[in-house]
């Protein structure tokens, strides 16, 4: 059974500096209807203008994965850490106890597009940490390459929930398939272009949700840059 969440149909407000949009209930956004799925609690598009950002602010008990579609985006954090996203890398921080971050377009000229995906952690009570690690996008080419899971194999990025995220870029004809088990969920994001699934084109900025499935095929209808999420 697949569920489509429609661009469109997304909260969000341009700031001006920020113009983001919300998958599910996010700041002034509530819907009671799409407060997340499983663990994936937040799942926002948010483009950010030249020189612009997010000032320090605090977060704790959410495992913040920052991905990062065009230009680059400046990460500082309480413990220390810090380092520029860009296309191709995936950032990982868990709030755990509590940690102040801030996010800034480092560019004077160029715009940053990035998702900001946020899960409920599987440990409550555990230190701030932060991961980064750069993919090489030419193993995402018709598809699905590991990114994030739970134990960090296969060089993915470690997120501390029972959740594998995987990333992918499809041509127009490639077909990808997904094995899953009953117990088993996945959420699709499509980053950009159009993709197939269960009969249905889905395009920049849709989201769906599938459950009860053995198997979620996706077959690109254009150029396409996907996130699917498999989730307890």
């Amino acid at each position: 059974m697949m569920t489509v969440r429609r661009a469109a149909d997304r909260g969000g407000t341009d700031h001006g500096w920020l113009d983001t949009r919300h998958t599910f209930s996010f700041a002034d956004y509530h819907d009671p209807a799409h407060m997340g799925f499983r663990s994936l609690r937040v799942l926002n598009d948010d483009r950010v203008a030249p020189g612009a950002g997010f000032p320090r602010h605090f977060h704790r008990q959410m495992e913040i994965v920052t991905y990062v579609i065009e230009g680059a985006l400046e990460h500082e954090d309480s413990t220390g850490s810090g380092s520029v996203i860009r296309p191709g890398e995936l950032q990982r921080m868990s709030a755990g106890t509590g940690v102040l971050h801030s996010e800034y377009n480092p560019s004077q000229h160029e715009p940053v597009r990035f998702l900001q995906i946020w899960f409920k952690p599987g440990v409550r009570v555990m230190a701030p940490s932060y991961e980064h690690k750069s993919f090489d996008r030419d193993d995402w080419r018709g598809a699905l390459c590991l990114v994030g899971s739970p134990d960090g194999r296969d060089g993915s990025v470690t997120i501390h929930q029972d959740v594998e995220i995987y990333a992918s870029l499809l041509a127009p004809g490639d077909r990808v398939r997904h094995a899953l088990s009953r117990e088993r969920h996945v959420w699709l994001q499509v980053v950009r272009g159009v993709v197939r699934s269960s009969g249905a084109d889905l395009r920049e900025g849709d989201g769906a949700a599938m459950s009860d499935e053995d198997e979620v095929e996706l077959v690109g209808a254009e150029d396409a840059e996907i996130l699917l999420f498999d989730l307890s």
